[in-house]
């Protein structure tokens, strides 16, 4: 079996679940929060985080400090305004 892609082994096992349970429910959100007893709302929230966990571990590659601040900022660890500072200011640094 060949080895799973890098977007899936940096995924937490809730992660996992809930990509499983999104796809047995076909993509729907409604049942997704029927089973999770959420809002919508609250699903389509949770979907988007891992979308966004899902692309930052594809550009962790590229550059692991401005992943790990993205990755932050998704987490809920910091705000936005300050990750985009961080990125902004280090990619500067980088220039110089």
């Amino acid at each position: 079996m060949d080895a799973l892609p890098i977007w899936m082994t940096g995924l937490e096992d809730e992660d996992a679940a809930f990509i499983k349970r999104f796809v047995l429910a076909s993509g729907s959100l409604k049942e997704m929060a029927g089973q999770y007893g959420v809002s919508y709302p609250t699903v389509r929230l949770r979907l988007d985080r891992l979308i966004q966990k899902i692309q930052l571990s594809e550009e962790a590659g590229a550059d692991p400090y401005v992943a790990l601040v993205k990755r932050l900022a998704v987490e809920d660890k910091l705000d936005f305004d300050t990750a985009k500072l961080l990125i902004s200011e280090y990619r500067k640094a980088k220039e110089a």
